[in-house]
């Protein structure tokens, strides 16, 4: 799915909304409804999708023939994406906005507990986008008008989080494969990473289906991606 385009589109309906006035608000009515809805099958579908995971990672497991290796393995791979995600966002986040604002970027997180224990509860940044919104208007007092523009943007190209995930889910595969990664490969995993993480799904596990685009791209098996279905929500 094209999902930058459609970004680019419901700005520009948007807009045309506007100049519509009191004429449009039946179809802004209609999308908020639209929206709602939409919020609510995808928390049904959440509720059931631990069962599939399961009988997925349950037949992965009984073709294992070291289950000790395989969990000794996710274990490093967890620990590893949570290093990298921690590293991005605790230190080289806040260093940039440090460099742009000479202001104290912990204390603009500190504003921000709230859409990070809903991000981490729902794996999404589109359910996360309302609190963002509230929390970064209300606590860190940014104009409703930049952060209603940039914010929804922003939790569809601003996946780097999704990139560094996708990184490590190739090389985990590679190594639970005993494939030894050359520099074309690697550079093929950044490139691709990079590039399918912009625009990518803000909806829980939606890194996962890109991993096998890049997998693909390296000529590497898809069926171990049920393991990091399993591990999804934690890293």
């Amino acid at each position: 799915m094209n999902i930058l385009g459609l970004v680019l589109f419901a700005l520009v309906l948007g807009v045309a909304l506007k100049k519509l006035g009191r004429e449009g608000e039946d179809l802004i009515r209609f999308f908020n409804s639209f929206n709602e809805a939409t919020m609510v099958l995808v928390t049904w579908i959440m509720w059931y999708v631990p069962i599939g995971i399961m009988f997925l990672v349950g037949s992965k497991i009984v073709e294992m023939e070291d289950i000790v290796l395989l969990v000794t393995s996710l274990g490093k791979y967890i620990f590893a994406s949570i290093l990298g995600h921690f590293i991005h966002g605790g230190i080289i986040l806040p260093l940039i906005y440090f460099a742009s604002t000479r202001q104290n970027p912990y204390r603009f997180l500190l504003g921000l507990i709230t859409p990070f224990a809903t991000a981490f509860a729902t794996c999404s940044s589109s359910a996360t986008l309302p609190s963002m919104m509230k929390c970064i208007e209300e606590n860190n007092g940014v104009d409703n008008r930049i952060s209603r523009f940039i914010l929804p943007i922003g939790a569809t190209v601003n996946m780097d989080g999704a990139a560094i995930f996708q990184c490590m889910a190739a090389v985990f595969i590679a190594q639970l494969n005993n494939v030894d990664l050359n520099a074309g490969q690697i550079f093929t995993i950044l490139v691709t990473a990079t590039a399918s993480s912009v625009g990518a799904a803000g909806v829980p596990a939606g890194g996962v289906l890109t991993i096998a685009i890049i997998l693909e791209a390296i000529g590497l098996p898809t069926n171990d991606l049920s393991l990091i279905l399993a591990v999804d929500w934690i890293v």
